[in-house]
This record gives C-alpha cells, structure tokens and sequence, in this order.
C-alpha cells in the first residue's frame, strides 16, 4: 500500500482489513487459469481449487457427458490418450519456417521471407544469449573460489558485505571482486545463471528446432481447428512450477497461517493445461477457453503470449464465445520490453474481421518502487494495455507445496484476476464489463511520472504506457463497488 508502506501495491491486505473487515463472500467464483498445469497437492491451493463435482474421479467415464474423461480438476490440451504429455514445444515462428521450408503458403499477410528472417533472428539472438550466459558462469566459478579463499569461508557463505570487505592487493582478487558484485547486483549466483542457461539451450534443441516434433504426444490433427475431444485428464503436466504460481497469487488459501494470502477470498481455481515449454498453438487456446466457458468460469487468466498467430480465428471465435457468456478474460501483456501497438503478443482482443472484445484486459508488470514503476521487461501499448499491475519480486506457491519468488506480465496479469474476483465474489450483482469498468477507473494514476520506457533508458510519462497510466489497487476498487451499490 503506497499510503502504508511506500510500495505501490494493490492494497490488498487493507481491502480486507478496512472494507471487507464484517463482510463474506456472496458467492463462489470460478477462475479458469489456462497455463502449464498447476500442483494439485499444493497445501495452500488444494483447498481454493475447482472441482468438477458431475465427474467421478478415475473411473474411466465421462460421467458429465461433456465429452472429457475423468475431469474432475479440468483438463489438459496437451496430453495424450496414453497419459504422456507435452513439455517441450516448437516455437510457433520455428513451425512457421518449418511450413514455408515444406512449400506450404503461410497465412494471412505474413511471407516466408519475413517468417524465415524472424526464424534466423530469433536462433542467432538465443545462440548470442546462451553463450553469453556461459561466459558468466566462466567468471563467476573463477571468481567465488578466489573471493572463498581471501575471506577464509566457503563459497556458499559469501555475501556482498562480506566481498567488499576483502582486501584487495593482487590483480585476481581485485578482478573476482568486480565480478562478483556486478552479478550478485545484477541477481545473478550460480542458480539463477544455471536455470537460465537451461532455459536458453532448451529454446535451441526444442523450441528452434524445425524438425522436433511434440505433437505425435497428443495424437491428434493440430491442423484441424474443429477437433475438441483430445487431450488428457493430467493438469499437473511435467512441469507445473509456472501456472501453480500463477494459481496461488489469485487464489492461495487467506488466513491459513502458511505461505502467502492469495488475493481473492471465495475463489475457486479450474486447470486448464494448454502452455507447453515453447509456443502454444491456437487450437488449444481455443479449446482451452471454449472449456473453461462451458465448466462455468467467471474468469479466464491467461499468463502466456507468442509472436504469431496462424489460426487466430479459433481463438477469435471462443473469445466471443466467451464474451457471449459474460466471462471476463485477462491476459499478460508479455516480457520483451515492446510496445504491442507495433509488436503483437498474441492472444490478442482485436478481431481479424474488426472490433475487439470488450471482455478483456491487458496487463503490464509494474515494480515495487515508483521511480521505475514499469518494469524493465514489460510489454507497453499506449491503447492496447489496460492497466498495470505488480511483477517483480511476487512470492506465490511452487511446486512440492513450496513459494518462490517470480517476476513477469505473468504475475501481474493474475494479480489483476484476482481483484476482479474479489469484486465478484463480494458483490454479484456486478457484470464482467462492470468489474473492468471499476478495476480500471479505479487504478491509483501515475500518468505524468517520469519512468524509463521498458527496453530501454529513455524516460517517457507512465501514462504513455498504457490506456489508463494506473496501477490496479483493490482498495479503491472496492470502495468504489461499494459506493455503487
């Protein structure tokens, strides 16, 4: 809370405290994060998840009917009838050049000359990153035994204290020094530079690569949008780290004495895997949200975003189809420090055939700290984001009923879902475009402060940066939900 502590959050805490204090939900509300699985068995989230109480668990039925076995918890577009799932993915800029290399014609205004330059571009950047990244890892194990050995503890119990402390006479000691600090400055140690190294080697032998194929897992048509019956009933998947933070940040367990309060109280969380490790492709989106909309979602968090969208049109048609049943959807802007007027991150609301959904709101990443209020990474748009929510440093719930800190549109976009349930779950009489109208009216406004535009050093006015030049904040949304009431 900016008035409380000096941070520009969203007042969460003091929404519940002040507001809130002699109220309970009015009723139950149905968030569908569409995203890479979530933990299930997580002790802060088993209790807020959604469950589909027509399904009998594991009795290889479909006892609703809906065409989906066994989906008690939700579903998952990237499963296979065998119980294998995607992990890994194509980028959908590598299936793209891997069509045109076929002789197939890409669609819509796109060429196979712009297509395989964003192939190339995008591989020479990852191969530049990766090694880059090893030549940090060189210099970092140079440097930690040096700086141990100086300062007589092992490399494990350094600190910066510590580092500066160290007297510095020979050239290798003074060379360690530098080097340690600008990382650890930088938030850099051996973990983080391992994980990233990981990441960027697993672009290049999955996402990069025109000959991996992962669809053969699913056994399905990836090429025929009509298809709906496939997938499987596993919504943990391999690898749930990403969407369980995503789950806990809207909806963790409040009052419960362990990890973290999600933001909104009388939530219930509905997983819908349809995110690989790389590009999702626009039919599982479309099934994805077409899935969430028929299960009874109220909300669709969608923490996820690519740089083309060859089958655009499906996800076009189930975002009306959403929008038909009132489900507000929320997605993250992305994190390449672009403006998305000119670089699109698809899913996007504007329709092939003109207008835009109404429905839906795009989210930047705001820091903690309003000198640099917009975070560096965060996508912008002066009319295509919304509004801005805090990203960096967001503990939330992890895998193996843990929390970890992350930062991203990813987490800034479910901090936003989460006050637009909160709203709902407080009071019912509100529509979708009613809680939009309220969450975004009611952003605390920054929109002269001079902040650097994400991507680069330039200072520009926050309110450039988006439609409203606000920051989501629960307190004054709810206080104007009361005042409408």
């Amino acid at each position: 809370d900016l008035e409380e502590d000096r941070v520009p959050g969203v007042s969460a805490a003091r929404t519940y405290r002040e507001l809130l204090v002699d109220r309970q939900p009015l009723r139950t509300v149905v968030v569908a994060v569409i995203d890479g699985g979530v933990d299930t068995t997580h002790v802060d989230l088993r209790e807020t998840l959604w469950r589909n109480e027509d399904e009998q668990p594991d009795n290889r039925v479909d006892d609703d009917g809906n065409g989906y076995v066994d989906d008690v918890w939700g579903w998952n577009f990237i499963g296979g009838p065998d119980g294998r799932n995607v992990r890994h993915e194509t980028l959908e800029v590598t299936r793209l050049h891997a069509a045109c290399s076929g002789g197939e014609e890409p669609p819509r205004d796109l060429t196979c000359a712009r297509i395989s330059a964003a192939f190339e571009e995008r591989r020479a950047e990852t191969e530049e990153t990766l090694q880059r990244i090893e030549q940090l890892s060189a210099a970092l194990d140079f440097a930690l035994p040096v700086l141990a050995r100086e300062a007589g503890v092992p490399e494990s119990e350094l600190t910066p204290a510590i580092v500066r402390e160290i007297s510095a006479l020979q050239q290798a000691v003074v060379q360690a020094k530098s080097i340690y600090l600008q990382l650890h400055g930088a938030g850099l140690g051996r973990p983080e530079l391992e994980e990233a190294a990981e990441a960027y080697q697993s672009l290049l032998e999955y996402g990069l690569d025109p000959t991996f194929d992962a669809r053969e897992v699913v056994a399905d048509d990836p090429s025929d949008g009509s298809e709906r019956i496939y997938g499987n009933r596993d919504v943990m998947g391999p690898d749930p780290s990403h969407g369980t933070h995503v789950a806990g940040i809207i909806g963790a367990v409040r009052g419960n004495g362990i990890g973290i309060d999600g933001i909104a109280d009388g939530v219930r969380l509905m997983t819908v895997r349809a995110v690989p490790d790389g590009d999702e492709r626009d039919k599982d989106v479309a099934n994805a949200i077409r899935y969430a909309v028929d299960n009874g979602a109220d909300i669709i968090n969608m923490s996820f975003g690519k740089a083309f969208s060859p089958q655009k049109s499906l996800v076009d048609d189930a975002v009306r189809y959403a929008e038909e049943h009132g489900v507000l959807m929320i997605h993250a802007a992305g994190n390449d420090g672009e403006d998305i007027e000119v670089e699109a991150s698809y899913p996007t609301p504007e329709y092939l055939e003109g207008g835009r959904a109404e429905g839906w709101i795009e989210v930047g990443a705001a820091n903690w700290s309003v000198d640099g209020l917009a975070a560096p990474f965060s996508n912008y748009g002066r009319t295509r984001v919304d509004v801005f929510a805090p990203g960096m440093d967001i503990l939330s719930t992890y895998p193996g009923s843990d929390f970890r800190r992350e930062d991203g549109t990813s987490m800034a976009a479910p901090v936003v879902t989460g006050v637009a349930a909160l709203l709902m779950a407080y009071f019912p009489e509100l529509t979708a475009s009613e809680v939009k109208r309220i969450i975004l009216e009611s952003s605390t406004k920054y929109v002269d402060v001079e902040v650097p535009r994400p991507g680069s050093d330039e200072l520009v006015p926050f309110g450039e940066l988006s439609a409203t030049g606000g920051v989501v904040n629960a307190y004054a949304a709810v206080r104007m939900a009361l005042e409408m009431m």
